[in-house]
C-alpha cells in the first residue's frame, strides 16, 4: 500500500510547491475571472434578465457560480500544463521508469491540480454576499464538495490531453478549443432556456452543465426557489461523479500509452 500512496502524495505535494513558487499562476487563474465577473456584471446587470431565473435576479448573481467554475477551469489548465513541461525537461521520463503503476502517477497529478483549483475556488466564496447569495454552513460544505468533484474532473480532462501532447502551444490551443466552449455551454454564461433547440441539446450533452447545476443548487440549498430552471441535484451529482471517473480512467490509459 505504501508504494501506491507515496507516489500520489509526492506528486500532489510537488504541484503545491511548484504553485507556491510561481505566483503568476495565482494572478492568471484567479484574478482574470474575477475581473471578468466585475466587468460583465457591471455591464450586463442593467440589460440582462436570465430566462427561467426568478424575478429580480441580477447578472452579477447569475454569473457568480460560473466565475467559480472559470477559476477551477483556469487552474486546471495551468496545473496540467506542467505535464508537458515535465516531458520537455526530462522529469517525466524519470517518473515513468519508476516501479509504480501509472494510475498512481495520474492520481497524484490529478489530486495536485484539483487541490490547487479547490483552494482558489474557496477564495471566491467570501464574495458570495456581494452577489446577493447567503451561505449557510451546510450549503458551504456542499459547495466545497461539488467544487472538489468539478476540480478533479477538469484536471483529469486536462491530463487526458497533456499526456498526448509534446508542445505547450499545441496544448493551449486544444485546451482552449475544448474547455472554454464547455464552460460557455454549461449554463455559466447564459441559461439553456431561451436558446435555440439545437443549442439546448448541446448544453444538455455538456458534462460540465451538471457540475454547474449542482453548484447552483448547493449555493441556494436553503432557498431552492431562487435557483431557476436547472437540472435536479441528485442526477447532476451522479453525472459529475461519473465524469470524474471517466476522465481519470481515460487519463490513466493515455499515461500507459505514453513513452515520454
Amino acid at each position: 500500500m505504501k508504494d501506491r500512496v507515496l507516489p500520489v502524495a509526492t506528486l500532489l505535494w510537488r504541484e503545491v510547491v511548484r504553485f507556491l513558487r510561481q505566483r503568476s499562476r495565482l494572478v492568471g487563474a484567479f484574478a482574470q475571472p474575477l475581473v471578468f465577473w466585475f466587468l460583465l456584471g457591471a455591464g450586463l446587470s442593467a440589460s440582462f434578465r436570465p430566462p427561467g431565473a426568478p424575478e429580480g435576479t441580477r447578472y452579477v448573481e447569475y454569473s457568480y457560480p460560473g466565475i467559480i467554475a472559470l477559476v477551477l477551469l483556469f487552474t486546471a489548465i495551468f496545473a496540467t500544463i506542467s505535464t508537458v513541461e515535465d516531458r520537455r525537461e526530462g522529469f517525466l521520463q524519470g517518473v515513468l521508469v519508476a516501479p509504480v503503476p501509472r494510475w498512481s502517477i495520474v492520481m497524484g497529478q490529478a489530486l495536485g491540480g484539483a487541490t490547487l483549483a479547490l483552494l482558489q475556488g474557496v477564495l471566491l466564496l467570501p464574495l458570495a454576499p456581494f452577489a446577493g447569495i447567503s451561505l449557510t454552513p451546510l450549503s458551504l460544505l456542499s459547495v466545497v464538495a461539488v467544487m472538489s468533484l468539478v476540480s478533479f474532473s477538469l484536471t483529469s480532462l486536462g491530463l487526458m490531453i497533456a499526456w498526448r501532447m509534446d508542445s505547450i502551444q499545441g496544448f493551449h490551443a486544444i485546451m482552449n478549443l475544448i474547455l472554454i466552449p464547455m464552460w460557455l455551454l454549461s449554463g455559466a454564461f447564459f441559461p439553456s432556456s431561451g436558446v435555440p433547440p439545437w443549442l439546448a441539446w448541446v448544453m444538455r450533452l455538456d458534462p460540465l452543465t451538471y457540475g454547474m447545476a449542482a453548484l447552483r443548487r448547493c449555493l441556494y440549498l436553503e432557498t431552492p426557489a431562487a435557483v431557476g430552471k436547472v437540472p435536479p441535484l441528485v442526477p447532476s451529482l451522479l453525472i459529475t461523479v461519473a465524469f470524474c471517473v471517466l476522465t481519470f480512467l481515460v487519463a490513466t490509459v493515455a499515461a500507459r500509452r505514453s513513452t515520454a
